[in-house]
């Protein structure tokens, strides 16, 4: 197995023409990959739901999502006339620019294992760093900043309530993101994408890190605002959230960015944690070229799909969830069960690394997680629920309208009976029937 600094060293050494067709074919793959999700999304969501989908536009309906970038470009390009002019053109840029960005240090292949493009040899990777990772959290979190700028540059109410959102929403779940990302490092060694996926020989880090990885899908799925946690453009609540206010090619951008960031962030996932671009492992024990050549960018891509399907049949089953639920799953759930796990993981590692066996291991971490866990447990079941107030008994009183709008009633409380008018149908059989006329007489 190469060292890092070995893994590093076949960076930096490519002609200039060959970087320049590198990031025009990291651009190029994700603009392609990002029409055809978008036709793949539809398609898979409408066979969910049992209808059709788009079927007009090209064979089987594939050309639709070019056909929408189009009438985006076409449509009237407005500004809000209250609008930070500035910030408010600005924020689609800063939102797109860093989804880009961040793909630039994803491996398609081994770096030992060079390529030939046009009789040069070359990895299969735009660049490398030591720090790759941190800078791939750096460039999604500059990301976000263009959703925040466009909810307040334009003026309006709803689209600051999306921005406020997506901010809260960066905050909880980046953390837990990159709590997940910790552990990786812990266990490879390495901020290195590509000595990362090395380090995946012979078992993914998704089998031996499996708190981190689901740590690392449920953050993702936040990070990219995808249902069930699209909570900055809430249709339902907010109109449209941050991006009420636009139209044309700087909506265009914004959706651009969404799924752009879907790609980077199943890319992050497949070199993390399934083996980036090393082939499953029924093939990779029978064919031996599976991890040579060309054949390495096929596995990556191919997982990114997977990925991405795993994106839409999230939108297609699960429903958005409430505000409160989602702050609550990031801060209460996914941050304490990350920072358990990679005290967990630091142990574990450091006690193999000082020769301990496998049993001591178990007896050094698993005996005091037991205990807690055990601790926890008898909490529950011996505490006692706090008895409600008075005012909370059934049959209390209590105002809906006390603090000056509606709210409903708490656990314990009534609602007072609603005040109904009496029936009108005697006096409607009485003028019908005459006063002194019964039914039927």
């Amino acid at each position: 197995m190469l060292s890092a600094y070995e893994t590093l060293g076949f960076f930096g050494r490519d002609p200039w023409w060959l970087v320049l067709l590198k990031a025009v074919f990291c651009f190029a793959f994700l603009v392609l990959t990002v029409l055809i999700a978008i036709v793949w999304e539809r398609k898979v969501v409408a066979w969910m739901q049992l209808r059709i989908g788009p079927n007009r536009h090209g064979p089987w309906g594939m050309l639709q999502s070019l056909a929408d970038g189009i009438k985006l470009a076409l449509k009237e390009d407005l500004v809000v006339k209250n609008a930070d002019k500035v910030v408010y053109v600005l924020a689609p840029v800063v939102s797109a620019i860093p989804a880009f960005m961040a793909f630039a240090v994803i491996p398609f292949g081994p770096a030992d294992n060079q390529v030939s493009v046009f009789g040069t040899r070359t990895p299969m990777q735009l660049t490398d760093l030591p720090i790759a990772l941190l800078y791939i959290l750096a460039v999604a979190s500059v990301g976000i900043y263009g959703i925040v700028l466009a909810g307040w540059s334009s003026g309006s109410t709803y689209p600051l309530l999306g921005g406020l959102r997506s901010a809260a929403q960066m905050v909880s779940y980046e953390i837990a993101m990159g709590l997940s990302f910790a552990a990786v490092f812990i266990y490879s060694g390495s901020m290195s994408t590509s000595e990362i996926v090395v380090s995946q020989q012979p078992t993914w880090f998704a089998v031996l890190l499996p708190v981190s990885f689901i740590v690392y899908v449920i953050a993702m799925v936040g990070e990219t605002n995808r249902a069930p946690f699209d909570l900055p453009e809430a249709e339902g609540e907010l109109v449209g959230g941050f991006n009420t206010e636009y139209s044309s090619l700087k909506f265009a951008m914004f959706m651009l960015a969404e799924y752009v960031n879907m790609v980077t962030v199943s890319a992050v996932a497949a070199t993390l944690f399934l083996g980036g671009w090393r082939a499953p492992w029924p093939i990779s024990t029978f064919w031996a070229g599976a991890n040579h050549g060309w054949w390495p960018m096929l596995w990556i891509v191919i997982k990114i799909q997977l990925l991405l399907f795993f994106f839409i049949w999230l939108r297609g089953t699960l429903p958005r969830l409430r505000y409160d639920q989602f702050m609550k799953l990031g801060w209460k759930v996914l941050i304490p069960v990350s920072l358990v796990w990679l005290v967990m993981v630091a142990s574990v590692r450091a006690l193999r690394n000082e020769g301990y066996d496998f049993g001591q291991v178990v007896l050094y971490v698993g005996a005091p997680i037991g205990a807690i866990l055990l601790l926890a447990l008898v909490r529950d079941v011996i505490r006692r629920r706090p008895e409600p107030e008075e005012s909370t008994q059934a049959g209390g009183e209590f105002d809906p309208m006390t603090g000056g709008y509606p709210v409903p009633p708490l656990p314990g409380q009534q609602l007072p009976p609603v005040p109904r008018r009496r029936s009108r149908a005697p006096q409607l059989q009485d003028a019908l029937n005459g006063p002194d006329h019964s039914e039927g007489s």
